[in-house]
């Protein structure tokens, strides 16, 4: 517990951090320009990029960790968010390991082989056992990625296996995939959520309760769970059979405190009553930064980057003028700074480089080049608004209090939308319900704009590229091009990394002169540590990587 000294200073710091936001908040909405768009600060860089906290020095009994919402569910065949992964992570594992530095390894799967371009033979690690102490087979493999082909389940992540024929057992530690066309996509899909292993007697019994609140789930990671109360907590338990010794948990156990308010989760990191958590508001990192006597920040690599999302092609935004002219009245530089306090990185791209590590460097470089950047440019915003008729326009806005900086953000943009003649109607909802518009079709109805934090789940951008296709899960405004398709589909084909980089580079820049959707900048990954805990990474790969287990005592 802090001295009651310290409290009051802290306060103190708060208010400062608050005004100083609001001031930056009015400088976006006036349209000037601020510090340089990127990492840089006034002083130099503003953050330096840690690839892991020290490791601990002894077990413990317990930690809190901060959630900013509460999972949508913890059934891996709609974790689609961040609160679901956060958790999920830590209790249910894939065929691979998504690794700090978001290079892949063997997970569940201790290898796999791909004989030919429509067949994956995956070899299932022997002598791993489920929460309840029944081994893992192939049998429950073969169940568990079956289960996104089926229509009743509904899963939100079917779009990973549109082009699987069939899942099956094809020896006692051995599944074999069958595509109905070559899909060099599937398989690096495998390290998050599609590949996640739960016992198929489990998925049986619990039928359509699986992952809810009553009857969590029955996995293969370090942690196993114990209770969910709505609203309030999550907790796990050490699983003192778990198969890698080297990754055992070194806490007993570990609640997840949800706490929606921003301030609320800041207060609890300064006091001790939370030892840590990922997502850390930008408004609040300085303050963090300066009391060391509570705990550390720490930034990390990140393979998110925030867009406006176009939901509503059918009305204000079907003319690709009016899309490009709001992002065009966006000035990105200085809503960096306004609402990340410069803790973000400016980007034309709706990915960002890191999920590009499997194509050669050049590759890379000119798909970034190649990517049309939108200048900030208010009267030639305006003009496009005029040439498209729509002057006027409204549009339903959708946002949440998720923090300081979503709020800046959202009030930028509709500021930016009435400076070049748009009418915006904002809606704001819970935290909660704001999470549902990414997979509830019915929850979007009416709603032509949002914001999101899209974070790609493995080392492959077509990932991002491919939901934008005509009919996907997650092409929320509809948008269909053939041509486009037809280049992603091509890449999905292509075995070589470079060359189907450069596939998805071109389906990239098409993309990005339809704005599809608008990238405003690319998130960096915050975590802090109060000064009990210690052994987290910095890295993304929280959402797919059992982390948790690596959190001990100072």
């Amino acid at each position: 517990m802090k001295p009651a000294r310290d409290k009051v200073l802290n306060r103190a710091r708060r208010f400062k951090a608050a005004a100083a936001s609001a001031a930056a908040a009015a400088l976006v909405l006036s349209g000037c320009t601020a510090q340089p768009q990127g990492a840089e600060g006034s002083n130099g860089p503003k953050f330096t990029l840690s690839s892991s906290s020290p490791d601990p020095g002894s077990e413990i009994d317990n930690f809190n960790w901060a959630m900013y919402a509460e999972p949508f569910s913890l059934d891996y065949a709609y974790a689609f968010d961040y609160p679901d992964n956060t958790v999920l992570s830590n209790v249910c594992e894939s065929l691979f390991r998504w690794n700090a530095d978001l290079t892949t390894s063997p997970g569940l799967a201790a290898g796999f082989e791909n004989p030919d371009p429509l067949t994956w033979v995956y070899t299932i690690r022997s002598g791993v056992k489920f929460h309840d102490g029944t081994p893992m087979t192939a049998a429950d493999v073969a169940a568990s990625l079956r289960r996104h082909l089926d229509p009743e389940v509904g899963s939100f992540w079917a779009s990973s296996f549109q082009n699987v024929e069939s899942v099956e057992q094809t020896g006692d530690y051995e599944v074999t995939v069958k595509t109905v066309r070559p899909d060099y996509v599937f398989n690096s899909s495998l390290v998050g959520a599609p590949g996640v292993v739960e016992s198929a007697r489990t998925l049986t019994e619990t039928g359509p309760d699986y992952g809810n609140s009553t009857t969590g789930v029955n996995c293969t990671g370090p942690f196993q769970f114990e209770s969910w109360n709505a609203g309030e907590s999550i907790t796990l338990t050490r699983f003192e059979d778990y198969w890698d010794k080297d990754l055992m948990a070194k806490s007993r156990q570990v609640t997840f405190r949800i706490l929606p308010d921003a301030n609320s989760r800041i207060n609890a990191f300064q006091t001790g009553e939370l030892d840590g958590g990922f997502m850390i508001p930008s408004n609040a990192i300085d303050i963090l930064n300066a009391n060391k006597d509570a705990g550390t920040m720490y930034f990390g690599k990140d393979s998110s980057v925030q867009s406006m999302v176009f939901t509503g092609l059918d009305g204000t935004f079907k003319d690709v003028r009016v899309r490009e002219a709001l992002m065009m009245a966006l000035n990105r530089p200085a809503l960096i700074n306004a609402a990340e306090q410069g803790y973000a990185v400016g980007t034309d791209s709706l990915t960002t480089r890191n999920v590009w590590n499997e194509a050669a460097p050049a590759t890379v470089d000119d798909a970034f080049a190649a990517l049309p950047a939108i200048p900030y440019d208010v009267e030639e915003a305006r003009k496009l608004v005029r040439e498209a008729g729509a002057e006027g326009s409204k549009f339903v806005f959708a946002t949440a209090s998720l923090n300081a900086a979503f709020d800046i953000t959202a009030r930028a943009i509709a500021s930016a939308a009435k400076e070049i003649g748009l009418e915006p109607e904002i809606q704001t909802m819970s935290n909660d319900k704001y999470t549902t518009l990414f997979s509830d079709p019915e929850a979007r109805a009416g709603v032509d704009l949002m914001v999101t934090s899209w974070y790609l789940s493995a080392n492959e951008p077509l990932e991002m590229y491919s939901v934008l296709r005509t009919g996907d899960f997650s092409n929320y405004g509809g948008w269909s091009s053939p041509e486009f398709d037809e280049l992603v589909n091509a890449a999905f084909e292509v075995r070589d990394p470079d060359e189907r980089a450069r596939l998805t580079a071109k389906a990239a820049e098409l993309a990005g002169e339809e704005v599809v959707w608008g990238p405003l900048y690319e998130s960096v990954t915050t975590m802090w540590l109060g000064n009990r805990i210690t052994g987290a990474d910095p890295s993304i790969n929280y959402m797919y990587f059992p982390w948790a287990a690596k959190i001990g005592g100072r």
